[in-house]
């Protein structure tokens, strides 16, 4: 079977559909999720466990990461890590200059 005889491209199409259909039940438990009686912390751990899946369908299928080399897909993934990596090695700042902020405010006479 070549990769533009009819029967690859109907496969192809059909795992389009599938790949259509599984990010339209992700988006489903997206939304079912944010109406569960948890913390918010757990709500959104999992909403980005979901939105991670979501990225990863679209990029291993539909951008074709799945056939390609996994050179090309080291290069796709490393900006990812890297963003994840700095916001973790950030979010310590921001507390803190959240922090001061709300002292700063609270320190100041209310002028009315």
């Amino acid at each position: 079977m070549s990769a533009h005889s009819p029967e690859a491209l109907v496969q192809e199409e059909r795992r389009y559909f599938q790949i259509f259909i599984w990010l339209g039940i992700l988006t489903v438990l997206e939304i079912g999720i944010t109406y569960l009686d948890m913390s918010k912390m757990v709500i959104g751990a999992g909403l980005v466990m979901l939105a991670g899946s979501k990225a990863a369908l679209v990029a291993l299928y539909y951008m074709h990461l799945a056939q390609e080399r996994p050179t090309l897909t080291w290069i796709a993934l490393t900006p990812a890590v890297l963003c994840v990596f700095l916001i973790m090695m950030l979010l310590p700042d921001l507390g803190g200059i959240t922090r001061l902020i709300a002292e700063a405010v609270g320190a100041a006479p209310a002028s009315h």
